[in-house]
């Protein structure tokens, strides 16, 4: 166990980002007590849950039921919603720009853009795990430019047609038989520890 300040705030953050608002304070706060891997899963419950409510209540709802917009990897030039993991993307760097308290990122073993492949030994290491152990997640320890954090990964998978779809279908993809429920990467989320 271990005090945690800096990561309370994160997870209010990530508590306000989960209402639909985006939320930073330097107020104190009042120090609790938490265990890294309770914190991972309180931030991933939110992150999993705000991209699935994305993919299938806009993307799979206007683009295959209703067929009034598709989905783009080219949204702005095409007129199209983005993506899913763009709207990941865009989340993970909008809290980057906000705080240094926690990150957290998209990556694949079979990535179709090649900044989504894992970039330390952990990283490969939790995503073989999630991969070949469905419905387990990965923890682990791993020093950084010389700071320790704490590393969760958790397996990101295909809840959609258009996921499966967009994958298989991709030019860039090194993997073309997903389907759905399949593991497709992983959502890692890393914060410095004590």
């Amino acid at each position: 166990m271990f005090i945690f300040r800096e990561k309370l705030r994160a997870l209010t953050l990530a508590t306000a980002l989960g209402a639909g608002c985006l939320m930073t304070t330097n107020a104190p706060l009042n120090a609790k007590t938490f265990e890294p891997q309770a914190v991972a899963d309180m931030l991933h419950l939110v992150l999993s849950s705000d991209r699935t409510i994305y993919t299938k209540k806009v993307v799979k709802r206007l683009v295959n039921k209703h067929k009034v917009i598709k989905a783009s990897e080219f949204y702005e030039d095409e007129k199209a919603l983005p993506l899913p993991a763009q709207m990941f993307r865009f989340g993970a760097e909008a809290v980057a720009d906000k705080t240094d308290s926690f990150s957290y990122s998209l990556l694949s073993l079979w990535p179709i853009n090649k900044q989504n492949k894992p970039t330390t030994e952990l990283e490969t290491k939790g995503l073989k795990y999630i991969a070949e152990n469905k419905g387990k997640n990965f923890y682990g320890e791993e020093t950084l430019g010389g700071k320790k954090y704490f590393t969760a990964v958790y397996a990101d998978t295909a809840v959609a047609s258009p996921c499966v779809g967009c994958h298989n279908n991709h030019k860039d993809t090194p993997k073309k038989d997903f389907k759905l429920g399949d593991v497709m990467g992983g959502v890692v989320i890393r914060f410095p520890i004590d």
